[in-house]
């Protein structure tokens, strides 16, 4: 039984992850799109962009059952 609510744990984490990843992607997007924007800003929100992607990839791993050798 506690295996399904960690599942279930992880599942909604990656949710949170995945929304905030969008996110990201979407604020990216607008700041390339004005030639005034902050490059340290970009720069900040591209590297939490690669560091939600990393989690969410462990995220990932951690819900696909361990084979037997």
């Amino acid at each position: 039984m506690t295996v399904s609510l960690d599942a279930a744990e992880i599942a909604r984490q990656l949710a949170d992850l995945r929304l905030e990843h969008r996110d990201l992607d979407t604020a990216i997007e607008r700041l390339n799109l004005d030639p005034q924007s902050d490059e340290l800003a970009l720069k900040r929100l591209k590297k939490r962009k690669l560091w939600l992607k990393d989690c969410i990839a462990r995220l990932e791993s951690a819900l696909i059952p361990d084979e037997p050798a």
